[in-house]
């Protein structure tokens, strides 16, 4: 087993000094030597999926594999095929045998995302393997016994769903036997200079362009910023000024409008709320440039003000993506 006591958490892009973020990174030390069940609790964009890699990286089921699934990405007529398996000819389409998630984690650890959204009848498929190991796929005469650790993880309140029985309380308190809170970004800025340079320097390395460098008032202004898309907001914001200021000094004014005022932010929160959607650059650039002239009416210099670039790169940029004024 390897010694997490030296562990360098940032290797997982797990970075803050804070006391807030210090004390999820001890109980998550404490929880990779563990064989427990794990419930990881927070909003999107916290770092959940991090974590629950890092708690497998750092355990004795390290040399296995980690199997993340999103629930709430997998249809419910699907989910226990996709979860258990099936066998050749158990339905229409099923044309060769298919191990499933559980069987692909065997050993290691399996990663249940946004496990909320699991309908009643997976909650109680996933409550069964959970009690007796017993993985029973399509078509399949008898079962295997598979040894597994979960980490499961979600957004929302699950107490509450519990409580409220929007959720089962059997399976609940499977999966809540060690419960692990990740911090919001607006709960842990000081934090917020660190993240900056890391997330700085590693874009600066992978588009091979010079780092920007970001003032004192321009790294105030967003420790004072609330982050609803977290330490993904963050880390697409950096990869943006990268593109855009590279080498340059990132001042107050050069940051995008929704990085403003609360008045501003609240008339740019559309905006914002796409720049924590995973694209590719070019049509992530596209995309930023399109909204600011929807949101100016086709104003070009106030669309450039609003990315943080010159009007001259503005237009530059429109016609290297063949963007037409909005009208």
């Amino acid at each position: 087993m390897k010694n997490v006591e030296n562990v360098d958490w940032s290797s997982h892009q797990l970075i803050g000094r804070s006391p807030e973020f210090e004390s999820v990174i001890n109980a998550t030390n404490i929880i990779s030597k563990l064989d427990v069940p794990v419930l990881l609790l927070g909003e999107n964009g916290t770092g959940k999926e991090l974590f629950a890699r890092a708690i497998h990286d750092n355990s004795p089921r390290h040399i296995n594999n980690f199997v993340a699934i999103n629930c709430a990405a997998v249809p419910e007529p699907l989910f226990e095929s996709e979860l258990f398996g099936f066998r050749k000819g158990s339905f229409t389409s099923a044309d060769k045998n298919y191990d499933g998630k559980i069987r692909a984690a065997s050993n290691g650890t399996l990663f249940l995302d946004e496990i909320a959204e699991l309908s009643p009848a997976s909650q109680a498929k996933l409550l069964r393997f959970l009690e007796t190991s017993e993985c029973q796929s399509l078509g399949q005469q008898g079962c295997d016994i598979v040894n597994v650790r979960v980490i499961a993880a979600t957004n929302q309140n699950l107490p509450e769903l519990a409580a409220t029985n929007k959720f089962r309380k059997d399976l609940y308190y499977r999966l809540n036997v060690v419960p692990l809170q990740i911090p919001a970004l607006r709960d842990r800025n000081s934090d917020i200079p660190l993240l900056i340079e890391y997330f700085t320097e590693q874009f600066s390395a992978k588009h091979n362009l010079p780092a920007p460098g970001y003032d004192k008032a321009t790294i105030k202004q967003l420790m004072r910023y609330k982050w609803p898309g977290n330490v993904r907001e963050i880390r697409n914001l950096c990869e943006r000024m990268v593109v855009f200021h590279a080498g340059q000094k990132i001042t107050a004014d050069r940051l995008p409008a929704e990085y403003g005022d609360a008045q501003t932010a609240s008339r740019f929160s559309g905006f914002n709320s796409f720049m924590n959607e995973a694209m590719p650059l070019g049509q992530f650039e596209k995309s930023l440039i399109s909204s600011a002239l929807e949101a100016t009416k086709g104003n070009q210099t106030k669309a450039a003000r609003l990315l943080g670039i010159t009007r001259d790169a503005l237009i530059y940029r429109m016609k290297k993506y063949d963007i037409s004024l909005v009208r």
